[in-house]
């Protein structure tokens, strides 16, 4: 049975009817038209689904509409825009963070959510936060990068910062020595220990 559930997206008051155990991801995407969001592996598992829940980064493939009933939920769309990115956006854009793009909007709003309680996290800190977000073109480097840098952006506040890359932390990813970095040898190529 459809029911009316009311929640807020993004700073603004929604009401959608559907049912109650409908996925938030296929709420988000086809009936607010916020594509953010992406449909990955649908077992909450990837990533790609990432939205802000009450300021936690959640996966909305695996939470009910209902689950979100009178909850704000932020998706990527409510960070930026493509003229006035937030920072954390504009860091990954500056870093180059993204090669087919299709994880970053997990990534993105990992960070955020990460960078919201702890704005300056250790590289550690950012590897375990990324963990279960899960990249297959490999850009790890350039998205720890990434983090590393919206945090700096976010505590300078608009005001002058050293924007080097090589002013940051060591942003290797967890590669064992002499395996394929191609992920060939089936190593773990995610961006932080497991």
């Amino acid at each position: 049975m459809e029911k009316t559930i009311a929640l807020r997206v993004n700073g603004r008051a929604v009401s959608v009817t559907a049912m109650a155990d409908t996925p938030l991801l296929y709420i988000l995407r086809n009936d607010l038209a916020l594509n953010g969001p992406k449909y990955g592996c649908g077992l909450g598992e990837c990533g790609a689904c990432t939205v802000i829940l009450d300021g936690v980064a959640a996966r909305s493939c695996v939470i009910p509409l209902a689950g979100a009933e009178g909850r704000e939920v932020v998706t990527l769309e409510g960070l930026g825009s493509s003229s006035a990115p937030h920072p954390v956006q504009q860091a990954f854009i500056d870093e180059q963070a993204a090669q087919c793009g299709y994880c970053m909007n997990g990534m993105i709003m990992t960070a955020k959510a990460l960078l919201d309680r702890n704005p300056t996290p250790t590289m550690d800190e950012v590897r375990r936060a990324l963990s279960g977000n899960l990249c297959r073109c490999g850009t790890h480097v350039e998205i720890l990068r990434a983090v590393m840098r919206a945090a700096r952006l976010l505590s300078s506040s608009g005001a002058h910062h050293d924007d080097r890359s090589d002013a940051w932390p060591d942003a290797r990813p967890a590669v064992p020595a002499g395996a394929d970095p191609c992920g060939a040898d089936g190593g773990d190529r995610r961006p932080a220990d497991r």
